[in-house]
């Protein structure tokens, strides 16, 4: 009887362990699918470019290193230029995102009035509007107001997302309501409420949506291409296509590499720093009760 009680524990360690190694196994092998595009962006940007057009076959590796397509990335094109101009439109199109979004979920999740939930159903709605017709007409109405080539032509369409407010409310509405009826017996306001009890319960999920926003910014493409012609108000995203027309032209890929490789450093360290944060507060939103 022990015998075989001893044989069914073996039995079933040996099952876990070739399952868990197969796991990681098939895991390290998607990690290397999804690392290996980085790892040949580096490596292709510390190649020089006699080196890079001599190889008929490409190599994986590289015995003389170079920095020089680096350099050149800043001094070919004004990528400085690029970054300050991207840092300031990421920073104020996040903070001003922030303080409509929040006030907004605070009103849906915790603020009593007619056609409260008629309205956010409506809101909802707005997320089946494909982006190409918003961008038709956000173009349209930036235009008329005379804001191409400003940074708040560049900010204005971007202050709100339909997602986060309802993935704010979401957390919002998981703080139990009788906090909420306790502050309003004490005589605490609504803001005072928001500011010192939902924002710090919630504060994962509100790092999680800066993050984001954040990501979403640095990445912006489209719309700063179609509002600004003028390459002192470019972004770094859409000034990649001016690095190819205008700097390092079409056949110098080592150093379009290394521009890659600088624009794209700042997110991958504000992932890594903050992975867990966001994934906490993504967790937090898909979390009810």
């Amino acid at each position: 009887m022990n015998r075989d009680i001893i044989r069914s524990e073996r039995s079933a360690k040996t099952k876990k362990t070739v399952r868990s190694t197969l796991t990681y196994i098939l895991l390290s092998f998607w990690a290397l699918i999804v690392l290996f595009p980085f790892y040949w962006m580096i490596l292709t940007s510390i190649k020089n470019y006699a080196s890079y057009n001599s190889e008929y076959i490409p190599k994986f590796f590289t015995l003389s290193p170079t920095l020089e397509n680096y350099s050149s990335a800043f001094t070919a094109v004004p990528l400085g230029r690029y970054f300050l101009n991207t840092v300031v439109f990421t920073v104020l199109t996040t903070a001003l995102m922030l303080v409509v979004i929040v006030p907004a979920a605070f009103a849906f999740s915790r603020l009593s009035f007619r056609g409260r939930d008629a309205l956010f159903t409506l809101f909802l709605s707005l997320m089946m509007i494909p982006y190409e017709l918003v961008v038709i007409t956000n173009y349209t109405t930036i235009t008329d107001l005379g804001l191409r080539n400003t940074f708040t032509g560049l900010i204005l369409p971007s202050v709100t997302s339909v997602f986060y407010i309802y993935l704010l409310k979401e957390n919002f509405s998981q703080i139990p309501d009788e906090l909420y009826y306790a502050a309003k017996v004490d005589g605490t306001r609504d803001l005072k409420y928001l500011f010192k009890v939902m924002i710090p319960i919630c504060r994962p999920t509100i790092i999680t949506i800066t993050i984001l926003k954040v990501i979403e910014c640095w990445n912006s493409y489209v719309w700063p291409r179609l509002i600004t012609d003028d390459p002192n108000f470019f972004l770094v995203s859409n000034g990649i296509q001016e690095i190819r027309e205008n700097g390092f032209g079409r056949e110098n890929i080592p150093a379009m590499m290394a521009a890659v490789v600088v624009i794209s450093a700042p997110l991958i360290v504000l992932f890594l720093v903050f992975r867990k944060k966001i994934m906490e507060g993504v967790a937090r939103g898909g979390t009810k009760g």
